[in-house]
């Protein structure tokens, strides 16, 4: 359980960094559902190929799902097997659920005796994590943010209420109303104020079948905000992480800020 852990902290942490390194993913049946009795059964996983079942479950333990009126909604159904986990939504009400994994994670290294040694664990193991008498102790924070949305009828904007921890996507253009060829407005905050020249990309499923990876890449103005052409109908992952990545030091270690946010989240882009 403690490896399954820090495995998934490390992909969240990772998750804009590579675009062809191991992602973490929720991926629903379908973003809108216009039914009266409205269901959605949502994977999760984490894997080489996005939205590819081809290496391990995400764990559920920390899913919340969040309905219109605020109110949590109970995972049904919940299963967690080899290669993938998976669940329903019942969606009660009409409008908008955000489907979410939010963590808080702690990382670095520190020399004991002599040695260096490396670590990952949360802010609660920390202390057990490093020794008393660690010395050059180095730490990197990391909030990351995992999550999809899906609307059951008509789409509303209740869910979108930012926290201030982080990056968080607050999308003028919701989610649930994307179609290949319009145009979309959305909004990033870090730690609740506009994330200026944030970069983000999103990567289109079924990069097996396509032998390109298709990632459309895109950087927020001064005020956080971008408008921008929706590209071709798919089930795409949005990924950005802050602060951008420093140019590397020939002869050195990559130089882990002090903080870092990441973000990741499935939307679908429907025809036209």
């Amino acid at each position: 359980m403690k490896t399954t852990k820090l495995l998934l902290a490390a992909a969240l942490a990772g998750l804009a960094l590579n675009a062809y390194a191991h992602k973490p993913w929720l991926l629903p049946s379908s973003s809108l559902v216009d039914a009266k009795d409205a269901w959605v059964t949502v994977d999760a996983a984490i894997s080489e190929g996005l939205f590819d079942i081809d290496h391990q479950p995400l764990k559920l333990d920390a899913v919340v799902v969040t309905g219109p009126d605020g109110a949590k909604v109970d995972l049904q159904n919940a299963s967690t097997g080899r290669l993938r986990s998976t669940f329903d939504v019942k969606m009660s009400k009409p409008g908008t659920y955000k489907i979410a994994l939010v963590q808080q994670s702690v990382m670095g290294s520190y020399k004991l005796n002599g040695e260096m040694k490396r670590f990952r664990g949360s802010e609660e193991s920390l202390a057990k994590d490093v020794p008393a008498d660690a010395q050059e102790v180095k730490l990197t924070r990391t909030a990351s943010r995992l999550e999809t949305f899906v609307s059951a009828t008509e789409t509303d904007t209740a869910v979108f209420k930012p926290t201030g921890v982080g990056l968080e996507l607050v999308p003028v253009t919701h989610p649930n109303d994307l179609r290949a060829g319009e145009k979309a407005t959305w909004r990033f905050l870090l730690d609740g104020k506009p994330a200026a020249n944030q970069a983000f990309s999103l990567i289109p499923g079924g990069v097996k079948y396509r032998g390109t990876l298709g990632e459309v890449r895109h950087t927020t103005d001064a005020k956080g905000e971008i408008t921008f052409t929706l590209p071709a109908a798919n089930m795409y992952l949005v990924s950005a992480s802050w602060p951008a990545a420093a140019a590397p030091v020939p002869g050195q270690p990559p130089q882990m800020p002090p903080r870092r946010a990441t973000y990741g989240a499935t939307v679908e882009v429907l025809p036209q």
